[in-house]
C-alpha cells in the first residue's frame, strides 16, 4: 500500500525505484498506468500510479549554476532543501517555495508550487525557464516558453500527467543575508483580515494564519506575517548572527501516531488563543527570522502528519475570486466552526493568476486547512465545495485527496485542452495517477 503525506487514501500500485536517467524512457515507453513521485509530500493521491508508481528521488543531481544569470539546471528528483542548503551560503534563493523544503523540483514544477510572495512574484513555474521532459514514446524533449510552448504549459501545474520531468532549469533570487525582516499584522475579523492582505500587496511576502474555531465577532481572527529579505544593516544589532545562516537540521520528530482524540474542538480552541495573543504581544515590534522558520515553521518537526493519527488527514485548499471572497470565506468559516471541526493549521494568502493549464493559482484569496478524517468530514467539505464552485474558485490539486468530477471540471476552464494534448502525445495511455482516474483527466 502506498499513500501521500496525508496518509488518505492508500491504494495498491508497484512501486518501482528509478535510479538512472537513462533508464527513464525505456520504462516510460513500455508501461501503462504509471506516475512519477519524488518525495511524495502530495497530500492525497496525486503521487500514486493507477498501476506503477516511479519513484524519482534518485535523480538528484545538480548539473550547473550560471552565475551570470543566477540560473540553475538540476534533475527533477533535487530537493528543495539541498537547493536550500547548497546556495544560501553563496547567496542565493529559490524564486518561490512552498510550506515545506522536504519537495523535490519535479514536483514542484507539476504542482506548480506557489508561496507567500504569490501575489507579486507569481508560482514556480512562472521563474522556470526550460524542461526536459520524457514523454509517452521515450522521447525527451526541450520543453520551454517557445520551444514545444503547449506541452510546456501543460506540465506546470499538470501533476505528472504530461511526462516524467528529468531536468529544469530556472533563476535564484540573489539575497545579501539570510533572514527575514518581519512584521506581525493583527486583525480582528475576516473583513479586516481581507483588507490587510489587500494592503501588504507591494510586501515580497505575506501570509495569514487564521483562527478557524473563532466565531461572531472575532470570525476570521488572524496574524498576518509580512516579510523581505534583511539587508546587512538590518541584522547590525546581533553581531553574533551570521549573514548567511546555515540550514537548520529538524531536532524534533514525531516517533507515534497521536491518539484520534488529541485534536479535538477544545484543545485546537486553546492552542489557538494562545497563539493568538502571543502573535499580538509581538505586532509591536519589527522581528528578525531565520530564513528556515519563517518559510519552513513545519518542518521543525519530522512527520507532523501523525499529528493527525492512524487515520490521516484531509487538506481543503481553495481559492475563491476578491469580489466573492468575504462573503463566502465568511460562510466556510462558519460552518467549520459550527461543526467543531478542529484545524490549528489554517493559511490565509492572497493569489494572482497561474501559469500551466491546470495550475490551482486564480486572482484571489486562497484558504488551507487540515481536518483529521472522521465519516462526517467528507460531507462537510462536499457542502464546502458547492460554496467553492458556485463562487468560480477551485481545489488545489496537490492538497486534494477526495473533491468529485463536478468540482473539479467546473474548477478548471482549460481542462478540456489539457485533455486533448493528453490523447495527442499518448500520455493518457502511459501516464495516469490515482487522482487522474478519480478525476477522469
Amino acid at each position: 500500500m502506498i499513500e501521500g503525506w496525508g496518509r488518505y487514501p492508500r491504494h495498491d500500485s508497484e512501486v518501482l525505484d528509478c535510479r538512472l536517467p537513462e533508464a527513464l524512457p525505456g520504462t516510460v515507453s513500455s508501461r501503462a498506468g504509471l506516475i512519477a513521485r519524488g518525495n511524495g509530500r502530495s497530500y492525497g493521491d496525486a503521487a500514486i500510479g493507477e498501476h506503477l508508481t516511479l519513484t524519482c528521488g534518485a535523480l538528484s543531481r545538480m548539473k550547473s549554476f550560471d552565475q551570470v544569470d543566477a540560473s540553475l539546471t538540476v534533475e527533477g528528483g533535487v530537493m528543495l532543501s539541498e537547493i536550500l542548503r547548497s546556495f544560501i551560503p553563496r547567496g542565493y534563493f529559490p524564486p518561490v517555495v512552498p510550506g515545506t523544503k522536504f519537495v523535490t523540483v519535479g514536483g514542484m514544477i507539476a504542482s506548480d508550487v506557489h508561496g507567500k510572495n504569490h501575489h507579486r512574484d507569481g508560482g514556480f513555474g512562472d521563474h522556470v525557464r526550460e524542461i526536459k521532459l520524457v514523454i509517452a514514446s521515450g522521447e525527451i524533449l526541450t520543453c520551454s516558453r517557445t520551444q514545444n510552448s503547449e506541452l510546456f504549459f501543460a506540465t506546470l501545474g499538470g501533476m505528472g500527467l504530461t511526462g516524467i520531468i528529468a531536468e529544469a532549469t530556472f533563476r535564484l533570487r540573489p539575497i545579501s543575508t539570510g533572514w527575514i525582516v518581519q512584521k506581525t499584522v493583527v486583525t480582528e475579523n475576516l473583513g479586516d483580515t481581507l483588507q490587510a492582505l489587500k494592503q501588504t500587496d507591494d510586501a515580497t511576502y505575506s501570509v495569514a494564519w487564521i483562527d478557524c474555531l473563532s466565531r461572531g465577532a472575532s470570525l476570521g481572527r488572524s496574524l498576518i506575517f509580512v516579510g523581505e529579505h534583511a539587508s546587512p544593516s538590518d541584522i547590525a544589532q546581533m553581531p553574533k548572527a551570521a549573514l548567511l545562516p546555515p540550514f537548520k537540521a529538524a531536532r524534533f520528530s514525531l516517533p507515534v501516531d497521536l491518539p484520534g482524540w488529541a485534536l479535538n474542538r477544545t484543545s485546537v480552541s486553546a492552542f489557538n488563543d494562545l497563539y493568538y495573543r502571543a502573535g499580538a504581544r509581538k505586532a509591536a515590534r519589527v522581528s528578525l527570522v531565520h530564513w528556515d522558520s519563517y518559510f519552513f515553521p513545519l518542518d521543525g518537526l519530522l512527520e507532523w502528519n501523525r499529528l493527525y493519527g492512524k487515520r490521516g488527514f484531509l487538506q481543503h485548499q481553495c481559492v475563491v475570486p476578491d469580489e466573492n471572497a468575504l462573503a463566502v470565506l465568511s460562510s466556510m468559516l462558519d460552518r467549520f466552526a459550527l461543526s467543531g471541526k478542529a484545524s490549528f493549521l489554517a493559511v490565509l494568502k492572497r493569489l494572482r493568476g497561474g501559469a500551466g493549464l491546470l495550475s490551482f493559482p486564480a486572482p484571489g484569496y486562497t484558504l488551507a486547512l487540515d481536518l483529521p478524517v472522521a465519516p462526517d468530514v467528507f460531507q462537510l467539505l462536499d457542502e464546502i465545495d458547492k460554496l467553492v464552485v458556485a463562487a468560480g474558485g477551485r481545489l488545489y490539486l496537490a492538497k486534494d485527496a477526495r473533491q468529485s468530477r463536478h468540482t473539479f471540471e467546473a474548477g478548471y476552464p482549460q481542462l478540456r485542452a489539457f485533455k486533448e494534448l493528453r490523447r495527442t502525445t499518448g500520455a493518457d495511455r502511459h501516464f495516469s495517477s490515482q487522482l487522474g482516474k478519480r478525476l477522469g483527466i
